[in-house]
């Protein structure tokens, strides 16, 4: 059905565990690069259009073509120990790995790239329960001083030697646990049994989707895809302006400058009381179609029917009023906050 399916209630639970307590998600299906070498560092920084994190930290890394399109959203991870890590979409890792051979390994210099997909996976813990359940697993200090928001370090996970980042698309306290594939099975035996005494739940993509919408999160293929730009986006907040020569620098410094993005993205309220909108679903403002719905989906936990837009500029500010087609029936829509949800990203920095 286009409408509410039977699993809404399904869904809803699993949104409530996560938002009180602490949830559980297999993240195998992220691709996983790594990166390694002497020039390993100097090679990033110009195929990454952001800041490099320091040793032990994690960044949003946006990364562009020449046009100054987008190339990816990935997540870029500084061990400290000489190797990078960068997480993104699993299905495009051939597509990736293309562009790092032709702009990372390329030519002179030592930089090794590897697709390490297939033999490290994890799981996702989140809520705000999360600390406790990855503290009754390690001897090391989890605290917020110890591993602040976006830090990552290697440590002990029961008998596993993991690697460890604090962050969460759920927009929660939470961590993202990396083990190889060999030991993927023991690690989830270990977490929902340290869990249990908090409640933990297992939960679904169905749900992480609504945590996200709720944040205001985009995602690849939705709101981000190779025909966006970081203007229309909004990922240009994470691009580096102060450094130059990274791939598609001039472009994004001149959209930047001159202020040419076509439309924004947005999220939205949209009064619908049996359906939610699922992506390319028309937006108006009266009789003229100003943009289009990237992705869309029920926020269990603020009970609301959200969306994903891309609108002209001009009608991108909180409050404005528009209406959506979804499933045949015109709609009123407000154009919301950035971030419905914890709008200043407290939870994620407890």
């Amino acid at each position: 059905t286009l409408r509410r399916s039977n699993a809404v209630d399904i869904v809803g639970e699993d949104c409530r565990a996560v938002r009180d307590c602490v949830g559980l998600i297999d993240n195998t299906g992220f691709s996983r690069y790594e990166v390694r070498g002497a020039d390993a560092e100097a090679r990033l920084d110009r195929v990454m259009a952001g800041k490099l994190p320091g040793p032990g930290r994690a960044r949003l890394a946006p990364m562009l073509g020449h046009d100054g399109r987008l190339k990816g959203d990935l997540t870029i991870f500084n061990w400290g120990d000489g190797i990078w890590w960068m997480m993104g979409s699993y299905y495009l890792r051939e597509w990736h790995m293309r562009w790092f051979h032709d702009h990372l390994a390329a030519g002179d210099g030592d930089v090794q790239v590897r697709d390490i997909s297939d033999a490290v996976c994890g799981f996702a813990l989140a809520g705000p329960m999360s600390r406790e359940v990855l503290a009754a697993l390690t001897q090391e200090d989890v605290s917020h001083k110890a591993l602040p928001f976006m830090g990552c370090r290697q440590m002990d996970v029961g008998l596993i030697r993991a690697r460890v980042g604090r962050l969460s698309v759920t927009g929660e306290l939470g961590y993202e646990i990396n083990c190889s594939s060999a030991e993927h099975i023991t690690l989830r035996n270990l977490l929902l049994e340290a869990g249990k005494e908090h409640g933990i739940r297992e939960f679904g993509y169905y749900a992480l989707n609504s945590l996200r919408l709720e944040k205001g999160f985009g995602i690849w293929s939705a709101e981000f895809t190779q025909g966006y730009t970081p203007g229309m986006t909004g990922m240009d907040r994470w691009i580096d302006f102060s450094k130059t020569g990274f791939v598609g620098h001039d472009a994004a410094l001149k959209e930047k400058q001159q202020n040419t993005a076509p439309q924004k993205l947005v999220t939205l309220d949209i009064d619908c009381d049996d359906a939610d909108a699922s992506g390319f679903e028309p937006v108006w403002s009266g009789d003229r179609r100003v943009g289009f719905i990237t992705s869309g989906g029920y926020g269990h936990y603020i009970g609301k029917s959200l969306a994903m837009a891309l609108v002209d500029p001009e009608l991108a500010s909180p409050g404005t009023e528009l209406t959506a087609h979804i499933v045949g029936r015109e709609c009123a829509a407000r154009v919301l906050e950035p971030s419905p949800f914890d709008p200043n990203g407290e939870k994620m920095r407890l």
